[in-house]
């Protein structure tokens, strides 16, 4: 879809002309303003937020001339490989009902990103995406100093409990996935400028390694597309489709990191990974099965001493907290991409994630905003990598949404 869509678009516009905007596109730039702001308040909203504009959309194309193309391009091609690659494992899968639905979830919405994009084809939408982050970052600075204030009253809480405040974890990892749209807006370069240093402040100093991590690695892509445009989004790409293929093997290396200074969430990744790579091993080429890692065999027991001995990890505050009753060594998903590729879709299924991260470097090399396409990529990987769950719903919409936004991206005159 980003490929394709990209390579097509051949809008044009002036950044001293106020933004135009079509009628099927208006849905997309409300969701693109609000998403930011919401997902403050509720991640889980991010999924219906991006569905459904995208649905109206379709509708208000289909009103105005446009009609459905066949899927093309390598990145929506590859993409519904994978779910149909998911479908096929949820024969062998722990849970053969929820493995085939979530298949066929994924392809329906892909699908339905690559028709809103269609549809709304000379959309407008970089003002909308700006003013979004400035009212999400704004959001998210007054939750975090307020203590979680402003969450704590749209739930109705008297008291703010002390986990509200990783609440804010999925709010800015979507808003580090879209800070590289920075670059591209039809702002005066001081604003621009403004945006991407205090919002990276701000995502820098909210809770959550993750999204600080992303921040740094989308703005650094970024930057670094401004002088290779062509280049850097493809080395991304293919950095990234290397790690997913490697990753079951880098796994081995986890006694020789120094993990005394690290913070009790990522000690307990490491078992995790472990874990996941001991379960990959046993079926590496067909993996368990799509969504098996919920349901994975030992997946609810605790990291043994053994384990914590053979992982190097000897800290005893690390060592209590590992042992605590809700610390698991699976609890629900791998927290890494690449891995839970592996372990539910087996070797298959990696190659073709993979190819998928390979031709979302190309097709964001051919956008019409490369820096923005390498910066988005870097910044989902590492999310992807570290935190969500792989087919969590909010996360997907919201990786699909940011690609529309991608795909409709103006060509400068």
């Amino acid at each position: 879809m980003g490929a394709h869509g990209a390579a097509r678009f051949q809008g044009r516009a002036n950044c001293s002309k106020p933004e135009s905007m079509s009628l099927p596109g208006l849905p997309l730039a409300i969701a693109l303003l609000a998403a930011p702001f919401v997902v403050v308040l509720q991640s889980k909203a991010m999924a219906p937020l991006a569905l459904i504009p995208m649905a109206i959309t379709l509708a208000l194309g289909w009103r105005a001339g446009w009609r459905p193309s066949l899927p093309q391009g390598a990145v929506l091609v590859l993409g519904l490989m994978l779910a149909g690659w998911g479908a096929i494992t949820a024969l062998w899968a722990p849970e053969p009902g929820r493995a085939a639905l979530l298949a066929v979830t994924l392809a329906a919405m892909m699908l339905l990103a690559h028709g809103a994009a269609g549809a709304a084809q000379g959309a407008r939408l970089m003002q909308w995406i700006g003013f979004g982050l400035v009212f999400g970052l704004a959001a998210a600075f007054a939750d975090w100093q307020s203590g979680n204030a402003l969450r704590a009253a749209v739930r109705g809480l008297k008291e703010v409990p002390a986990s509200l405040m990783f609440g804010l974890k999925p709010a800015a990892s979507l808003m580090a996935l879209l800070l590289p749209m920075g670059f591209a807006l039809p702002w005066p370069w001081f604003a621009r400028a403004a945006l991407l240093v205090l919002g990276a402040g701000v995502l820098i100093a909210l809770p959550g390694e993750t999204a600080r991590l992303a921040t740094i690695a989308g703005l650094a892509a970024a930057l670094l597309s401004l002088a290779a445009p062509r280049l850097m989004p493809k080395l991304v790409g293919v950095g990234v489709a290397v790690l997913i293929l490697l990753m079951p093997l880098l796994v081995a290396f986890i006694p020789q990191i120094p993990s005394a200074n690290l913070p009790p969430s990522a000690v307990h990744r490491l078992a995790i990974w472990d874990f996941a790579a001991a379960r990959i091993a046993e079926k590496p080429l067909a993996g368990w099965g799509l969504e098996a890692s919920r349901a994975m065999p030992g997946g609810r027991a605790q990291p043994d001493a053994a384990m914590l001995d053979r992982l190097n990890i000897t800290a005893p505050a690390q060592r209590a907290f590992l042992v605590l009753p809700h610390v698991e060594v699976m609890p629900l998903h791998p927290h890494n991409g690449a891995l839970q590729l592996w372990l539910e879709l087996g070797g298959i299924g990696a190659l073709i994630g993979a190819a998928l991260m390979l031709a979302l470097g190309f097709a964001a090399a051919r956008s019409a905003a490369p820096a923005v396409g390498a910066g988005m990529l870097a910044s989902a990987a590492v999310t992807g990598m570290l935190s969500f769950g792989l087919w969590q719903a909010w996360w997907v919409a919201s990786l699909l949404l940011a690609m529309v936004a991608l795909v409709l991206v103006p060509r400068r005159s």
